[in-house]
């Protein structure tokens, strides 16, 4: 049996996911939590097989609590999902040590398959990402630019398209504001711009948030 707990902020989507994966005979949800403030205090009393978190959950942005995660949980398996751009994210969660990432806009069945495939220690992609991974970089202007970041810049780029300042970000990321502001720097020089409006319109057009 492979147990699961979902982190989601809307309890509908808990629901749904919930009666998603029961409805298979070898998967089990031994909880659902909406912030990663209860998250991380479930993570204390349960031990689950997956989590599948959302990449928005309040408290602490999906990538720092997969960080957490995984210096605290090591051996728990995190399937990422979010509306965010998949093209973007999915490299991203999981070069941060996620084993998958679903997009909100996939078809339902690929929820038991991916949380099946996680729990065997592989990674999953849906096959329309892959066929768009596979495809020339000169063709993908959002990816060929994306895979210039690292999870961290992309991070500290999520951050401030929020409006957050730097000390704001730091905070947020458990850095300090000089860490932040070498970051930014290095975010204008790979969009090739100069300023923060340009950065963010930059990353806007980029499909970068």
């Amino acid at each position: 049996m492979i147990k699961v707990l979902i982190a989601d902020n809307h309890p509908i989507v808990r629901l749904g996911i919930r009666q998603v994966l029961e409805s298979s005979s070898d998967i089990e949800v031994i909880a659902d939590v909406s912030t990663t403030k209860e998250l991380f205090n479930t993570l204390k009393t349960v031990t689950p097989d997956v989590v599948i978190l959302e990449m928005d959950i309040p408290e602490i942005n999906g990538i720092a609590t997969l960080r957490k995660m995984k210096l605290e949980f090591p051996d728990i398996k995190t399937l990422m999902y979010s509306g965010q751009s998949e093209d973007v994210y999915a490299l991203s969660t999981i070069r941060a040590g996620a084993f998958g990432y679903l997009s909100k806009t996939a078809d339902l069945e690929y929820i038991i398959s991916a949380v099946k495939k996680v729990s065997e220690g592989n990674m999953f992609i849906t096959n329309e990402l892959a066929q768009r991974l596979a495809f020339d970089e000169s063709t993908q202007k959002p990816r060929r630019f994306f895979r210039k970041l690292s999870s961290r810049e992309v991070e500290v780029l999520k951050l401030l398209a929020s409006g957050k300042r730097n000390k704001e970000v730091a905070e947020g990321l458990n850095l300090n504001e000089k860490t932040v502001s070498t970051y930014k720097a290095r975010l204008m020089k790979k969009l090739n711009v100069d300023n923060l409006v340009d950065l963010l319109q930059q990353a806007k057009a980029l499909e970068l948030y």
